[in-house]
Formats: C-alpha cells, structure tokens, sequence
C-alpha cells in the first residue's frame, strides 16, 4: 500500500525516501564507500534498517535526520561537481588530505564520519564558500 501524499504539500513520504535513497546509495558507490561509512553518514539506523533500505534503495518514510544528512551529502557532491574540472576529480577529492583549518589535514570524508549533521553541515559550508556562495 503506498502512502497518501501529505495533505497540506501534497507530497509522498515513501516517493520522497524512496528517491532520496536511490541517491544516497548511487553517490555512496561513486565515492567508494563501505557500509559502515554508509551507516555513520546516514545517522547510524539500526543495521537491520540500513540493510533493508540499501537492498530495496526505498523506505516508506524516512526521518528528517536522514533527509537532512542526505540533502547535505547531495550538495556537496553538487559543489564538488561545480568547482572541480571532472566528476572523477570531484568523487576523488573527499578522500583526499586537506589542509584547510576545518579538516587539520583529514579529508573531507573523515571530517563527516564524525557522524553528526554539523560535520556534514560543516563540509557544506566550507564548499559554499569556496564557490563564493
């Protein structure tokens, strides 16, 4: 049974995750990512949850915490996409060393394992203001 679009945006949860997800999962694999990688930049769900979504790529309805760690890592893909001068070098470069006082010579990946929406926040902004945003 699918879900009924949400009475006041008129939009669908499980469409909305579902997609979000298919995202996640297709960024995770040109990023070179393990599953627990996956799991930390997701929020940590439980691992019965994370194999099910990652399996299925769909969820009836993802928390807010979820969509918000995914909305982040799209746009830094999004930003890694605009500054860099290939999609290689943009996928590349989150696990490269970086010297920038926010990362203290990790790469942009260790810095957003650290498993909370600030560092991924964090990354985000760091991007931005790189592309003068």
């Amino acid at each position: 049974m699918s879900a009924l679009p949400h009475p006041q945006t008129g939009f669908d949860p499980e469409r909305l995750s579902s997609a979000a997800l298919q995202a996640f999962f297709n960024l995770s694999e040109r990023w070179g990512l393990t599953a627990a990688q996956e799991r930390i930049l997701l929020g940590n769900p439980p691992e019965s949850t994370f194999f099910k979504w990652k399996a299925e790529k769909t969820a009836r309805r993802l928390g807010r915490d979820a969509l918000d760690r995914i909305s982040y890592l799209l746009g830094i893909a999004k930003a890694l996409n605009i500054l860099l001068p290939s999609p290689r070098a943009a996928d590349e470069w989150v696990k490269k060393p970086n010297t920038a006082p926010l990362f203290h010579g990790q790469s942009a990946l260790e810095r957003m394992l650290g498993g909370s929406l600030i560092d991924l926040a964090d990354v985000r902004r760091y991007l931005d203001a790189q592309r003068g945003l």
